[in-house]
């Protein structure tokens, strides 16, 4: 079967020809063809889709939707609507709306993606990379991601999961938390062709709007509506104060969607509340509201709460390969397969036939999960490097090669003055809690001493923790 050639639609007076011509007889997906009049563009003129033959609701089987070009030469690439779902299933939890976003896929239009961040802690870890993957697959097909810098909204806090209220930032941290967000997003995202990244701030609008604008805006939010956040319900409860500028702040969240025209926005579900605000503004405006796809949240390396910096349950896409390594090695034996899911490019299929072998074999499988994930992020021939190290210097019990060589001027020198010495950002109480807590090996002897002496001879072997490894040497 296939549809007539002349299926034709017209867009401000254009005409795209056989947008949907397709051959069914393989994979199909499901497309609806719906007759639904459009506002385009600051002239609002209409755009109809016209399919001779076809009621309103007609659900037909179309291998692809064909590429398209609209204004600006961007292209979106055809991919079957069922495959990217499936792709997605890996890691999307829910849809508002999942028709919705179906039928924007199937327009051909290039969809705006909002990824807006609040630049409190500059530390991307690879649970908000699960939202930055399905974003980069978007843009390989032609779609574009809106780096939101939430700098305005930074000052204010996000109270999303935090029982206290947060502090407020100066300016120039902001400032040098922002460049280190870009830096770790381009570790995934796609920053070469303007037509698929696009970097705003939100105090483009909210640095300079009217407070009678802004008003307007709270007219139309109620006090209890905002009130029935969980987080606020939990201070209620033990009797916490609860600020007006964290009622404020899904408001201003929601309406960035309105601001830089969001059409999809995937999160974690602990920021739904904010994003259907974001659908609630853009519809109360006129816009089309936004299709939002909540991910899966799973446990930190802990295996209790969510990955956090505060915390130091995560991975983040900043650390080191060797640091990326060592911290899944701390993972749970029961998260193995539930991070393979997440976080890696395994196949499902093998992740099931893993999942017995697991439970027989939980650290040959942890390290070929350590090995994917560094893999994902640095590639083969390094991940394949740490693996080397890791098995030389944990299973093997060797001393890796290739360790940082130090030399001394001081023939003794204290434990705690030579932790210091190696890790400078360290401070004393840091160190001496370091040592008493058994981090410190000097010749293959623990030393739990702050102040016991160090004899500084030639080819000395220090390790701190269990990746710090250095050769220390009389200078």
């Amino acid at each position: 079967m296939r549809l007539r050639s002349d299926f034709d639609v017209i867009l401000k007076g254009r005409l795209f020809d056989s947008i949907y011509q397709a051959d069914y007889s393989h994979e199909s997906i499901q497309v609806k063809f719906w007759h639904e009049k459009r506002s385009l563009g600051r002239g609002g003129k209409i755009l109809t889709a016209m399919v001779p033959g076809l009621n309103d609701t007609l659900t037909e089987s179309v291998k692809c939707v064909r590429p398209r070009l609209l204004k600006g030469g961007t292209k979106v690439t055809a991919q079957p609507i069922n495959s990217l779902l499936e792709n997605f299933s890996r890691t999307a939890e829910e849809y508002f709306l999942l028709d919705e976003f179906k039928a924007r896929l199937a327009s051909g239009k290039p969809l705006r993606i909002k990824y807006g961040v609040d630049v409190t802690a500059p530390c991307l870890h690879i649970g908000h990379a699960v939202n930055l993957w399905m974003m980069r697959t978007m843009q390989d097909l032609g779609h574009k991601v809106v780096f939101l810098i939430g700098d305005f909204t930074t000052r204010i806090g996000d109270p999303t999961g935090k029982s206290q209220t947060r502090p407020i930032l100066p300016l120039e941290e902001i400032e040098s938390n922002t460049a280190r967000f870009l830096e770790q997003a381009k570790m995934i995202l796609r920053f070469d062709n303007p037509d698929l990244i696009e970097v705003r701030r939100n105090s483009e609008w909210w640095g300079s709007m009217p407070i009678s604008e802004l008003l307007s805006l709270l007219s139309v939010m109620t006090h209890s509506k905002l009130i029935a956040r969980d987080m606020f319900q939990r201070r209620i409860d033990v009797r916490e104060e609860i600020y007006m500028h964290e009622l404020v702040y899904p408001v201003l969240q929601g309406y960035d969607s309105f601001a830089i025209h969001s059409d999809l926005t995937i999160i974690g579900s602990d920021q739904l509340f904010n994003e259907m605000l974001g659908r609630f503004y853009q519809e109360k405006l006129g816009q089309h509201p936004q299709v939002i796809i909540t991910t899966k949240i799973t446990p930190g390396i802990d295996g209790k709460e969510k990955q956090s910096k505060s915390l130091g349950n995560f991975i983040g896409l900043a650390h080191s390969p060797r640091d990326k390594y060592g911290r899944i090695m701390r993972l749970p034996d029961n998260l193995i397969t539930t991070y393979l899911r997440n976080y890696t490019n395994v196949s499902l299929e093998t992740v099931d036939e893993i999942e017995e072998l697991v439970k027989r074999e939980p650290m040959k499988w942890k390290m070929f999960l350590a090995r994917e994930i560094v893999k994902r992020y640095h590639g083969e021939k390094i991940a394949s490097e740490e693996d080397q190290w890791f098995e030389r210097t944990f299973s093997q019990r060797m001393v890796p090669t290739h360790i940082p060589s130090i030399e001394m001027t001081n023939s003794i020198i204290s434990a705690v003055e030579l932790v210091q010495v190696l890790n400078p950002e360290k401070s004393k109480s840091e160190a001496k809690r370091l040592i008493q807590q058994g981090a410190l090996t000097v010749a293959d002897t623990n030393v739990t001493d702050p102040q016991q002496d160090i004899a500084v001879v030639k080819d000395l072997v220090v390790k701190i923790g269990k990746r710090q490894w250095y050769q220390i040497n009389p200078k």
